[in-house]
C-alpha cells in the first residue's frame, strides 16, 4: 500500500533546519508571497525538505486519496455477509423485472415465501453472532432488498440508524428485452455470460438498462471502494435484490473468471460469509483456470 507522512517539525531530521528571516531577505529581492508556502525556500532548503528520511512514510494515505478498490483484494478492511433477499412477488410469479423505476413499488417487495427466507437467513445470521459487537446492513433501495433489511435488523437487534440504504451500486441486474419474461429465459443470459463478460442482453426502449457482467462488475466495485474506504474492522451485511450483484461480486473478490460467476450462484434468502482467499465448498469450480488476477479481463 502507498503511504503518506505527516509529520510536526519535532519529528523532521535535527539537522535540517529551515531559513530564518534574515536568509531569505538576503536570498530574495522581494517578500514571499504569503499565498505560496514554498516561497519561504530557497531551492536549497526545499531539497533538503523533501529528501528527509524515508520513515516518515509510514502513515496511511488518506481515504480520498486511495483510488478505487482494486479486485481481487490483497485485504478487505471488514468482514463482509453476502445476502440475497428472500422471493419478490415478481419472482414467486415467474416474472423478471429489473426496470429501477419499479423497484421501490410495494408489488417489488417479498412474497410471504420470501418473507419466510428472509427470516430464516436473519436467524441464521445471528446464530452465527455476525451482529454481536454491532453490524452496518448494505441493503439495495429496491423494495424487497430493504425489507429484508428491517428484517434482518429487528432479529439481530441492529439500530434502524445502522440501516444504509443504497441507491444505485445494488440495484438488481439490467436484462433489457428480457424484462417481462419467463424466469426460465435468463438461461439464456449465463449462456451469453459464459461466453464474454462484456455481452449486453438485447435493449428495450421502456427504461430497463441492458447491462453485462462488466456493467456489475463496475457498479460493485464501486461499492466496495465506497464501504472499505467508511468503515475499519467493521461487520458489514450487503443485501442484494438479484443473485447476480453477489455473484459478480464474490467472483471478483476471489479472483473468478467473471464468466463463471453463475457457478456461484444464490439463492433466494441465501447468506455467505466473504472470504478473499476462498469460497464455499459446494460452490468450488471445477478447475482452477478459472482463476482471474484481472477481472473483468480475463483470458
Amino acid at each position: 500500500m502507498q503511504t503518506l507522512t505527516y509529520s510536526s517539525s519535532s519529528s523532521l531530521n535535527p539537522s535540517l533546519h529551515l531559513p530564518n528571516k534574515k536568509t531569505l531577505t538576503s536570498n530574495s529581492h522581494s517578500p514571499p508571497s504569503p499565498r505560496n508556502p514554498l516561497a519561504l525556500f530557497n531551492r536549497r532548503h526545499l531539497l533538503l525538505y523533501v529528501s528527509i528520511s524515508p520513515s516518515l512514510l509510514s502513515l496511511p494515505i488518506p481515504a480520498a486519496a486511495r483510488g478505487l478498490f482494486q479486485m481481487p483484494p490483497p485485504r478487505l478492511n471488514n468482514r463482509y455477509f453476502l445476502v440475497r433477499a428472500g422471493e419478490s412477488e415478481y419472482e414467486r410469479i415467474g416474472i423478471i423485472n429489473t426496470n429501477p423505476v419499479a423497484k421501490t413499488s410495494v408489488d417489488n417487495g417479498l412474497s410471504e415465501e420470501g418473507k419466510r427466507q428472509t427470516a430464516r437467513a436473519a436467524l441464521e445470521l445471528k446464530a452465527i453472532g455476525a451482529c454481536e459487537g454491532d453490524c452496518w446492513i448494505w441493503p439495495s433501495i429496491t423494495q424487497r432488498s430493504y425489507q429484508a433489511a428491517e428484517i434482518i435488523a429487528f432479529v439481530n437487534g441492529v439500530n434502524r440508524s445502522h440501516i444504509v440504504p443504497e441507491y444505485s451500486f445494488l440495484d438488481a441486474r439490467g436484462l433489457g428485452s428480457y424484462e417481462g419474461r419467463s424466469l426460465d429465459s435468463i438461461t439464456e443470459v449465463y449462456a451469453s455470460d459464459s461466453i464474454s463478460p462484456n455481452t449486453k442482453p438485447p435493449p428495450i426502449d421502456n427504461g430497463t438498462p441492458n447491462e453485462s457482467v462488466a456493467d456489475v462488475f463496475v457498479r460493485v466495485t464501486q461499492l466496495m471502494s465506497v464501504i472499505e474506504t467508511q468503515y475499519s474492522g467493521d461487520t458489514v451485511i450487503i443485501v442484494s435484490p438479484d443473485s447476480d450483484n453477489l455473484t459478480v461480486l464474490q467472483a471478483g473478490l476471489v479472483g473468478l473468471d467473471l464468466r463463471r460467476h453463475t457457478d456461484l450462484s444464490f439463492s433466494p434468502g441465501e447468506i455467505r460469509l466473504v472470504d478473499p482467499k476462498s469460497i464455499p465448498t459446494y460452490k468450488q469450480p471445477a478447475s482452477a483456470t478459472f482463476k482471474c488476477l484481472n477481472p473483468p479481463s480475463c483470458t
